[in-house]
C-alpha cells in the first residue's frame, strides 16, 4: 500500500501521521484516508474535488496528479503552500517623488 506523508503544518493541526492507504491512484488513496479522517479532506481538496491551488502532491518526490497511478511501495507527500507577507506600498500621486 502506498504510505501518505502529510506537512508538518497540517499535523500541527489534524491527525495526519503518516498512513498506509490502498488506492491504484492517488486520488484513491487520498480518499481512502479521507473516509478515516475526514477533516483533512477539506485542506486538500476544494469542493468540487480539486486539489487546493496551495496544495501540491508528489509521488517519490515528483510532481503528481490525482488521476497518477501510485503502486504499494510509492510515497506521496501532500505540502500545503504557506502564503502572506507584505503586500507593495500603493503610491498616491501626490507622494511619488
Amino acid at each position: 500500500m502506498p504510505k501518505i506523508e502529510f506537512t508538518g503544518h497540517l499535523r500541527r493541526y489534524l491527525d495526519a501521521s503518516t498512513i498506509e492507504a490502498e488506492g491504484a491512484t492517488v486520488g484513491a488513496a487520498l480518499h481512502g484516508v479521507f473516509a478515516s479522517r475526514p477533516a483533512l479532506r477539506g485542506y486538500v481538496l476544494d469542493e468540487q474535488g480539486a486539489v487546493r491551488r496551495h496544495v501540491s502532491i508528489y509521488v517519490n518526490g515528483e510532481r503528481a496528479a490525482l488521476a497518477d497511478a501510485v503502486g504499494p511501495k510509492d510515497e506521496i507527500y501532500v505540502l500545503q503552500a504557506l502564503t502572506g507577507g507584505c503586500y507593495p506600498r500603493v503610491l498616491s500621486p501626490s507622494s511619488r517623488a
